[in-house]
């Protein structure tokens, strides 16, 4: 059976990586989380005193220090899905903080960054048979994909989610701090100059708001099988 690249591309919290995850182990494609990415040199950069306090970043430092930023994917058994890991180190819980949240936009914003992990991410998917979820995959990583999700939801209900899955995993969370982080990042992710956060010309929309996970899974099964079949 020929293998293709399948983009999902939307808003922060709105889903994307779980229907992404979901879909990528039922079909036995390789997934790949690119927001992980961008979280995994946000987290390096805040290790590393590479914010001023006022939040601006040491750009030239962090490209200079970007070679030694190693970012990997491996497989968790317990979880059935991929963690990711930064310099070897298991950083899957760390990059999901709100501390990260609040820092990754501006990061992702530097064109270096984009450049850097847009290369890494397009060498995934040279042999296809991959599912990668991002803001940008349908439109610059792989703007030939065969099938492109363009997934959104109302900022209220990607904040609660944000919320319920950091409640779940004992994390500590304020419900207004997390929409008032979704709304920023909405805004520098879609003004952003290099890679902007648009949806493809030939993506498909998704809009999520009143979908349960077991609906949008199903979904995004027939969109995959429906393109299979052409």
């Amino acid at each position: 059976m020929r293998k293709i690249i399948i983009a999902i591309d939307g808003f922060s919290s709105c889903g994307k990586s779980t229907m992404a995850k979901d879909l990528a182990k039922e079909i036995g494609y390789i997934y790949v989380d690119t927001g992980a990415m961008y979280r995994a040199v946000t987290l390096y950069a805040l290790r590393n005193g590479l914010f001023d306090s006022d939040g601006t970043i040491r750009a030239r430092e962090l490209e200079k220090q970007m070679p030694r930023i190693n970012i990997s994917f491996k497989f968790n058994q317990q979880t059935g899905r991929p963690d990711t890991y930064l310099n070897n180190e298991p950083v899957e819980q760390e990059i999901r903080s709100l501390k990260v949240s609040n820092h990754v936009s501006p990061i992702a914003a530097l064109p270096f960054v984009r450049k850097a992990l847009v290369a890494r991410q397009q060498q995934m998917g040279r042999e296809k048979g991959i599912v990668m979820d991002g803001r940008d995959i349908g439109t610059t990583v792989f703007p030939d994909a065969e099938l492109k999700v363009f997934v959104t939801a109302s900022a209220e209900v990607r904040a609660r989610r944000r919320f319920d899955e950091l409640n779940a995993k004992g994390m500590p969370a304020d419900f207004d701090d997390i929409l008032k982080n979704v709304e920023e990042r909405d805004y520098i992710d879609s003004h952003r100059e290099i890679s902007p956060l648009r949806k493809a010309g030939d993506a498909i929309e998704l809009d999520n708001s009143h979908m349960t996970i077991a609906e949008q899974k199903a979904w995004l099964m027939e969109q995959y099988q429906e393109k299979m079949r052409e």
